[in-house]
Order: C-alpha cells, then structure tokens, then sequence
C-alpha cells in the first residue's frame, strides 16, 4: 500500500527554502506514529532537510538521478524502481518533497494529511490538489491553537474512490 503524509496550509504550501513551513509537535508526532516500523521514501533535498540524517527505526529510501550514497538510506533513481524493491505488504509512506507527491498522488492509497489553518505564510513549494473526484475524507479531528500550536490544524485522512 502507497501513502502520502504531508502537512499543508489551506494554500497547500509546504515548505519554503526547503524548510517546512510549521512547527507542530502534535503533526510531528503523529508523523512519527505513523511512519515507524514501516518504509518511507523521499527525494534527495528532503533528505537532505533532515536534522540528524535518516530517520530512525524505518526503511528510508532516498531518490535522486545522481545515485549518491546517503547515510543510513538506499538510494533508487526513480519511484517505480523503490517501489519495486518493497514488498506487497508493506505500508510504503511518501514523504516528500514537492516533485514526488507530485508523481506519488496518481498511485497513492492513502492521504495522511494535516492541514494547518494559515493562508499568510510564504511558500515556494506546493502539495497538488487532493480531487474530490479521485479521494473520499474518511476522517478529521481539529484542534485549536494552544501554547505549542501557534495555528489551529486538522488531521485529515483520506482514500481513493
């Protein structure tokens, strides 16, 4: 199974100097609790973005045309190639960053969104558009704004039609 998990902006910004655009730990930790024990596989400048390099206790699959070697992940040159290389029964979560949900969204199961309520911040990149017509909601939970939450946010998931 193919999921995408990303946290977007009511403009679906996601990231701008290939930094993510919010801070949330309750997002953070539901990334966390989401993607453990399972593969996940992002382009090089995500990679790249990480603070301490591969994330722990997951599969980390790095994609990029250069065929560099990164620390604690595989690298393939392309999606169908990584996915061809998990098995059938895992969970396989895309991660980032722009590009690749870009390509991941037309064979994605699953959606893991988190939707933060802001339209001001700057972005110079963007999650595509999630179709009415290609995904259902299957649920929300919202919470507001609090000492650690400086927006009010919604963990939304959705699931091909």
């Amino acid at each position: 199974m193919l999921s995408i998990i990303a946290a977007i902006n009511k403009n679906r910004g996601i990231g701008l100097d290939n930094k993510l655009l919010y801070w949330l730990p309750n997002d953070l930790k539901r990334f966390k609790s989401l993607t453990t024990g399972h593969t996940i596989i992002m382009g090089r400048k995500t990679f790249e973005s990480l603070p301490k390099g591969a994330l722990p206790n997951r599969r980390n699959i790095v994609l990029s045309h250069n065929m560099q070697n990164f620390a604690g992940a595989e690298c393939f040159n392309s999606l169908d190639a990584a996915i061809q290389h998990c098995t059938q029964d895992e969970e396989i979560f895309i991660i980032g960053g722009s590009s690749l949900y870009q390509e991941a969204i037309y064979l994605a199961d699953k959606l893991y969104i988190t939707e933060i309520n802001d339209t001001e911040k700057d972005a110079d990149v963007f999650f595509p558009p999630i179709s009415p017509n290609e995904w259902i909601e299957k649920s929300r939970e919202c919470y507001p704004s609090d000492d650690k939450h400086l927006y009010s946010y919604c963990f939304i998931n959705y699931e091909r039609k």
